[in-house]
């Protein structure tokens, strides 16, 4: 369905725009064997689509490049189990809706399409429902769906600590031109924590007296290396984006999506149209991340 078309069918849309780790540092495990990380996180003006329409009974339907990866998933998908949750808060507020979502992102993809799915679902039905939650309590509900939807519920540049819950904004980040990547070859996220060897890495520090794309460039992706050697489309597509004129290239959350920084969007395009030429069974999209200014 395109965009319009959604808007036109649908009283209430949301946007769940791609999730960015501009770096992601493991700085420990807690007992219960969640790991402890500290991450810069922007977003990217790409995403998903939702839309939300009252109805007699609830619904859920699929569209986009990627919608029937998504089909046999049931009530595990997250965007229903946002619903319920949610619904499950608030009580008779709650009618029944009918929501389309229109999946554009790479399933398990490391730019956090299922969590922005379900924040976007949230926000959507605080719209429809006309609900009004103290923001712990709607913050309080994003986690229980998932470490990485707080985050996408606020959809901003941040930084990220704990287990994503510790939010701080990051208002003078600016926007950048970039290349998503992904080479459609699934990652298992446990698996690359499995395969990393150290845990109680340096933390984030951004010194950037010169610059955000040097502070940018002076951190890291602590999942990187045991994800490439999962995946060794990561380190080729890495290196792609390079070849075709990324300021910074890096591998986005536990992976496989690379992005890479491109000087303005008319690089981005034009490296974009060469990677899809050379790679047309990839996946390649040129975007604009919000600013910390949105």
């Amino acid at each position: 369905m395109p965009e319009q078309g959604l808007a036109d069918a649908f009283g209430v849309t949301e946007e769940a725009r791609a999730k960015i780790n501009l770096a992601l540092h493991v700085t420990g495990q807690r007992p219960d064997g969640y790991h402890m990380l500290d991450m810069l996180v922007t977003f990217a003006g790409c995403g998903d689509r939702l839309g939300f329409l009252p109805a007699q009974a609830d619904a859920f339907t699929l569209s986009g490049r990627f919608g029937e990866t998504l089909a046999g998933d049931g009530d595990t998908n997250l965007v229903i189990r946002a619903r319920d949750l949610l619904r499950e808060a608030v009580g008779a507020l709650a009618f029944p809706v009918h929501i389309h979502l229109q999946k554009n992102l790479p399933i398990a993809s490391g730019i956090g399409g299922g969590s922005a799915d379900a924040a976007a679902t949230l926000r959507g039905l605080m719209r429809l429902w006309g609900l009004r939650l103290p923001v712990e309590t709607l913050a309080a509900l994003a986690l229980k769906l998932g470490a990485d939807v707080p985050m996408c519920l606020e959809s901003r540049p941040l930084i990220a600590r704990g287990i994503g819950e510790e939010i701080e904004a990051v208002p003078n980040l600016p926007a950048f031109a970039m290349v998503l990547a992904n080479p459609l070859k699934g990652v298992s996220t446990p698996e690359v924590f499995r395969r990393l060897t150290a845990k109680n890495n340096s933390p984030l520090t951004l010194a950037h007296t010169e610059g955000w794309l040097a502070a940018i460039g002076a951190a890291r992706n602590d999942l990187e290396p045991p994800a490439r050697e999962a995946v060794p489309e990561i380190a080729a597509i890495s290196a792609m984006l390079q070849a075709e004129g990324a300021l910074l290239a890096r591998m986005s959350g536990s992976g496989a999506t690379c992005f890479g920084i491109f000087a303005d969007m008319a690089a981005a395009r034009h490296a974009t149209a060469a990677l899809h030429e050379a790679r047309p069974d990839w996946y390649f999209q040129a975007t604009e991340t919000v600013s910390g200014g949105m």
